[in-house]
């Protein structure tokens, strides 16, 4: 390799671990995350908050009371999924990726919070590659809007 190759190399090396360094805004915050004590991906999504910084209390709930909980909680039924987390004052309703919860916690909008409808395959929690652009929303009352697209 010559040293034209190692620098570029060196440089896009050096550069990954910048991106892969920077802090996530959830890093410090507490959350709640209700689920079925039988649903793995639940799971799968408690690790990935933990993964950036978030202290997470999970609580188990079989699934009509889950159900129970989301409507006390008015979370909209055409946009919940297998469970539940209140993080910073916000509803988070299924596998929501990073950049919307960064994006709630950096804009503050006026909302109960934010959702991801289903269980997509690809986004955290779930596996496998994603292969298309998620919607997520937001909601409050019964108003449902978008919120961003991923």
């Amino acid at each position: 390799m010559n040293r034209r190759k190692a620098l570029v190399s060196l440089f896009g090396f050096v550069s990954g671990l910048a991106v892969a360094q920077k802090p996530s805004l959830l890093r410090g915050l507490k959350a709640i995350t209700y689920k079925s004590p039988t649903c793995g991906c639940c799971g799968g999504y408690v690790e990935f908050l933990k993964n950036q910084g978030v202290q997470v209390e999970v609580r188990l709930f079989n699934e009509p009371e889950l159900d129970t909980l989301k409507d006390k909680l008015a979370v909209p039924k055409q946009v919940r999924s297998c469970h539940i987390t209140q993080i910073a004052g916000y509803l988070v309703e299924g596998h929501v990726p990073l950049a919307a919860l960064e994006k709630l916690l950096s804009s503050r909008p006026r909302l109960v919070g934010i959702a991801l409808p289903g269980m997509p395959v690809g986004v955290p929690g779930m596996p496998g590659k994603n292969t298309k652009p998620h919607q997520v929303v937001g909601f409050s009352g019964k108003s449902v809007t978008p919120f961003m697209t991923i």
